[in-house]
């Protein structure tokens, strides 16, 4: 049956009550106020990133020496441009001028200065990834060579965003490093805050459920396994009820530490020492000293016979 057009008669009114709440509840709509970063071009300037950090792995086929500066040169520029104005409307935003685009301060430029620091360190950010991706290799006896863990490793995807991101958090950015990793969190499951703090020689393996939050230190030569929570063990709040911000809360990892899979490690002051291994699925709020295995007492596994007692007699295994 074909629809009814004179129904139609009845959007206007529904566009109205939308309308109106956009009046009742103005904290979860942006209008009358300067733009806030665009997602699309956030995104677009990670593409554009990961093209530079990892070049001929991407979108760009045929590169050599004697070409590859050219093209690199044209991202950077664009880069640039792009950044200098998402990085200007995000700072604009936190420092509050939100509803006079014109004013005195000049946030693009700005946005600029932030841009050139940042592009200035991915010399020095693609030193720190090789070592990743070494990582990656030299942890999981499947891989075959280096170009498989850039080409397919979800763990490396993760970390390089969130690498990228680390910089501009470094530089005091709003918004924007969350708008990476989230981005990063939603094609690969890791979700690694760009606030945290991650040394060398970091391997995720295979990843799906990672979640590393905002004070997490982690040092040199650390593999963790997918399912991980490196978290927060409390929510600490002031004498108004509100979340008291800007304290330690995620836990230490310390040199050449093992976690296995959907372990979990919370807590500000629980520091997990050097050389250490926390074993699946043991929930750990206290700290570890350097050389410790941690692992949850063997489990008991019963398993009975379905089968009717006239077929075969009720089997019963414990392991």
């Amino acid at each position: 049956m074909a629809s009814d057009f004179r129904l139609k008669n009845q959007l206007p009114e529904i566009t109205q009550r939308i309308v109106q709440t956009y009046d009742d509840l103005g904290t979860i709509n942006h209008l009358d106020h300067c733009p806030l970063p665009n997602y699309e071009e956030v995104v677009a300037s990670v593409h554009d990133l990961t093209e530079i950090l990892y070049p001929g792995f991407r979108r760009r086929e045929g590169l050599h020496h004697g070409n590859v500066a050219y093209y690199v040169g044209d991202l950077i520029d664009r880069l640039h441009d792009r950044l200098t104005r998402q990085l200007g409307r995000a700072l604009r935003h936190e420092a509050g001028a939100t509803s006079d685009c014109d004013d005195d301060h000049d946030y693009e430029a700005l946005g600029q200065a932030k841009t050139l620091q940042f592009l200035d360190q991915l010399p020095e950010l693609r030193k720190m990834l090789a070592t990743d991706v070494q990582a990656a290799y030299d942890g999981d006896p499947a891989c075959t060579n280096l170009d498989e863990v850039i080409f397919c490793y979800p763990g490396l995807e993760a970390i390089t965003v969130y690498r990228l991101a680390n910089l501009l958090f470094q530089l005091e950015i709003p918004f924007v490093p969350r708008m990476m990793t989230e981005w990063a969190h939603n094609r690969t499951g890791i979700d690694i805050h760009p606030g945290a703090t991650i040394g060398p020689h970091f391997f995720i393996d295979h990843g799906t459920g990672v979640v590393i939050g905002e004070t997490c230190e982690i040092g040199e030569h650390v593999k963790i396994y997918q399912g991980v929570t490196l978290g927060a063990l409390s929510f600490p709040t002031d004498s108004d009820g509100q979340l008291v911000r800007g304290q330690k809360r995620h836990p230490t990892i310390e040199d050449r530490v093992v976690v296995y899979a959907n372990a979990t490690v919370l807590g500000g002051r629980t520091v997990v020492g050097h050389d250490a291994v926390i074993g699946s699925n043991v929930w750990l709020t206290r700290s570890v000293d350097p050389h410790v295995t941690v692992l949850l007492e063997k489990p008991k596994l019963t398993m009975h016979s379905e089968e009717p007692d006239d077929l075969r007699p009720e089997t019963q295994y414990q392991i």
